[in-house]
């Protein structure tokens, strides 16, 4: 059986937009691709709400770097032999952190982790998805829209960046904004289809990368 771990942020926890709870098990993304690669692979949740690529939130008691809590996932959960990463929403959230180019710096330092962290002897170096999330969205929500409103455009250019990264670092890549969008209820988190619909669109593109 192969592993794969899916880190991320809300988008991977299975943040229900607008109610604050977390979508059924059985709709939430990984575990849509766990239920299409038809038992032969574990994907094992990894998502944290208010995650970024590198960056801490001063706002929060729990630490939200993805650049800290990759190393431990990795040490957690070995031996692995794909890594899907999902991140960069939140790192549009501050001002001053509004572009999705430094989006694409903070996933290069995330691929730099995987690539570079001391696996455990017998362990592979784990193949790695880079995965663009889905665009940001207008909404009436006056709280998501004052952290969000603004990022609305470079959310959008997301997907270029990390296919840029991609092809530069040897890594794979999805798009979910080709699949999926943010429910205008809060403008940035999904309903059950489109979270389903992320799910399903990584399957045949993770049955190639593992060759399943």
């Amino acid at each position: 059986m192969k592993h794969i771990l899916a880190f991320g942020d809300s988008l991977t926890w299975g943040f229900k937009a607008g109610v604050w709870t977390r979508h059924d098990f059985e709709d939430r993304w990984p575990n849509v691709l766990a239920a299409g690669l038809g038992g032969k692979a574990r994907v094992i949740e990894e998502g944290q709400n208010g995650r970024m690529t590198v960056h801490d939130d001063p706002y929060v008691f729990e630490n939200r770097s993805g650049a800290v809590a990759l190393p431990i996932a990795l040490s957690t959960h070995q031996p692995l032999d794909l890594v899907i990463i999902m991140l960069g929403t939140n790192d549009l959230k501050w001002e001053g952190r509004q572009r999705a180019l430094e989006a694409r710096l903070g996933m290069a330092r995330l691929v730099e982790i995987v690539r570079s962290y001391a696996y455990k002897p017998g362990c592979v170096v784990p193949h790695i998805l880079l995965m663009a999330p889905p665009h940001l969205g207008k909404t009436e929500n006056e709280d998501f829209a004052g952290y969000f409103e603004h990022a609305i455009a470079e959310s959008k250019l997301l997907g270029v960046q990390y296919a840029k990264l991609a092809g530069e670092t040897d890594c794979h890549f999805f798009d979910a904004a080709s699949v999926a969008k943010a429910d205008p209820t809060d403008g940035v988190h999904l309903d059950a289809a489109n979270t389903r619909a992320i799910g399903t669109g990584l399957v045949p593109v993770v049955k190639g990368i593992l060759s399943l």
